[in-house]
């Protein structure tokens, strides 16, 4: 067991106290004992109360990442076997492990790894120095456990191509682990079929996080058709066309998705012939923020609206900011809605934490002149859960449902 020992300030360690994973460097009184970055090592309170193990990173400003609260279990390949253990039969219990999200960093304990499941196929991504020496055993044990339940998987494709590696002196990296393979693969996610390509799209390929969100959109529009209404929506940010597929399948009678990348506008056009709703769900390459200013003039209503921006920061600094942009394009939103109509809204941003995201929703509806009933406020995905603690590391997305009414 290493002799390597980080001792923390006095009054300082309040995130990981509370629940959280992460030592930042401000924090650290002194490290006693020869290190390496990437080992393991104890932490302890500034009066020499155990804290627990985790690996270290000078480089970082996220010094300390925590594996452990006990002080004396040494990280083994036993150990790291039972984390995956634990994170697959957690995944079987709570979702469809067809194509879903096996480990999620911090949340399932091993922190700054992600691995996608799609189908036969592992995406992994990693963003810390400590979890990058652990990852060739980490997946040989999860191919191991996936096999034992009878999936085979095929190959493994790794997505460290993150900017954030640079802060952790690691070089962004992008390709095959062990033998290549066809990197576009076919899934089937609420009924519908997607062709996600790992090596090219977005994050590991497709956005999984946001699965049961769009089951809830499926599931309304199949409702309103069964009360006799017709519904016409606009999903906008629509990337490979996800949330306008499901309103499609749902039996919405025209659906047009927006996005700006005409690679993304392309795959949403394949996805939608994939599963035979060319005729009823078209996609169009523009830039939402231009487009619904000119639909609003042309005075355009939809019965349906689906926001789903990408992060309008991925900072700290930068939440004003971010929030007016999310002011901005609600207030927008909820205007193309008609009376009656629902309206679907969310932030993938962490930053933008629920109580400032609630409030500036409540801002952008004042500014429209409408009345918002509430149906449900949701989140990610529970292959991608979140555990409470002081930073609440994993939680970041924020998903509303309303119901648009005109002042009255």
């Amino acid at each position: 067991m290493s002799e390597a020992c980080v001792v923390l300030k006095k009054g300082e360690g309040r995130t990981i106290k509370a629940g959280g994973a992460w030592i930042y460097d401000n924090e650290i009184d002194r490290i006693e004992g020869e290190i390496t970055d990437g080992d393991i090592v104890r932490v302890e309170d500034f009066d020499g109360y155990p804290m627990g193990r985790g690996f270290i990173n000078r480089k970082s400003k996220i010094t300390v990442r925590m594996m452990t609260r006990e002080p004396d279990v040494e990280i083994t390949d036993e150990f790291l076997r039972n984390r995956v253990k634990a994170a697959w039969e957690y995944r079987k219990a709570v979702i469809d492990t067809s194509s879903c999200r096996l480990i999620f960093g911090e949340s399932d304990f091993l922190p700054g790894l992600v691995v996608d499941k799609y189908e036969d196929v592992l995406v992994v991504e990693s963003l810390a120095l400590g979890i990058d020496k652990m990852k060739p055993k980490i997946l040989k044990f999860l191919q191991e456990i996936l096999e034992e339940e009878g999936i085979k998987i095929r190959g493994i494709y790794e997505r460290s191509d993150a900017k954030i590696r640079l802060k952790e002196g690691l070089p962004r990296t992008k390709g095959f682990i062990g033998e290549p393979f066809d990197t576009k693969i076919q899934i089937i996610e609420n009924g519908v079929k997607y062709n996600v390509d790992v090596e090219n799209g977005q994050k590991t390929g497709f956005f999984l996080d946001q699965k049961g969100n769009r089951m809830a959109m499926q599931t309304l529009v199949r409702r309103m058709k069964a009360a006799g209404e017709k519904v016409r929506v606009i999903d906008c940010f629509t990337h490979t066309g996800s949330f306008a597929l499901n309103a499609g399948l749902g039996g919405a009678d025209s659906v047009v998705g927006v996005d700006a990348s005409e690679l993304a506008i392309e795959q949403a056009c394949e996805n939608a012939e994939l599963n035979g709703l060319s005729d009823r769900v078209s996609f169009m390459t523009a830039d939402v923020l231009d487009l619904l200013p000119e639909l609003i003039e042309k005075g355009e209503k939809y019965d349906v609206v689906i926001l789903d921006p990408p992060a309008f920061t991925k900072t700290r600094d930068k939440i004003k900011q971010a929030a007016k942009g999310y002011r901005e394009i609600n207030m927008r939103g909820m205007r193309l809605t008609r009376h009656g109509g629902y309206f679907a809204t969310c932030s993938c941003s962490h930053f933008m934490d629920y109580e400032t995201f609630t409030a500036v929703i409540g801002q952008a509806a004042k500014a429209a002149h409408v009345r918002l009933r509430q149906i449900e406020f949701r989140t990610q995905a529970s292959d991608h859960p979140f555990l409470w603690s002081g930073a609440d590391e994993g939680y970041y997305l924020k998903f509303y449902i309303f119901q648009v009414l005109e002042e009255r």
